[in-house]
């Protein structure tokens, strides 16, 4: 009898890449001459990241200068969840959540997913913050795979664990 394959859908981004991305774009902010006398930075703050600038046109730029660092290092954008430009005293801020795990909800989602359009041999267990798909065929996890590529959530997505 053959055993059952496997692998776990997770949502993960690498802590040292994003670190990698903000320092770029710092640095590129910096030297910038359309920044200069702007005084933006970009920098973490606790688990996000924040974004201050002198004015909101700036500070929404160099939200794009972060977004395009991340593309580059292969962070899925849909990872970073990118507040409103707010004003405080005379500086824009923008607050930036790095989102880790995928919750409760989004699981009960690609679950459904998996159980009304994948092959019936597949069978999605809901793991704390990631979900473990299980078969007897590699053929059926591989499309269900394909499934979830396809399928538009908005939360990062990555496979791991395939045995």
């Amino acid at each position: 009898m053959a055993s059952d394959s496997s692998f776990d859908i997770v949502s993960k981004v690498d802590h040292q890449e994003v670190d990698n991305a903000i320092n770029q774009a710092a640095k590129e902010t910096r030297q910038r001459f359309d920044f200069k006398g702007t005084e933006t930075s970009v920098a973490w703050a606790g688990e996000g990241i924040a974004i201050e600038s002198s004015t909101e046109e700036k500070a929404k730029a160099a939200l794009d200068v972060l977004e395009s660092k991340l593309v580059r290092r292969g962070i899925d954008l849909r990872a970073i969840q990118a507040g409103d430009p707010r004003l405080s005293g005379k500086r824009w801020h923008i607050a930036c959540q790095v989102r880790q795990g995928i919750g409760p909800d989004d699981a009960r989602k690609v679950a459904k997913l998996i159980r009304d359009q994948a092959p019936k041999s597949v069978k999605a267990q809901i793991q704390g913050d990631e979900l473990r798909v299980s078969s007897k065929s590699r053929d059926d996890l591989q499309t269900v795979q394909a499934l979830i590529k396809a399928a538009e959530f908005d939360f990062a997505v990555q496979f791991t664990n395939y045995r």
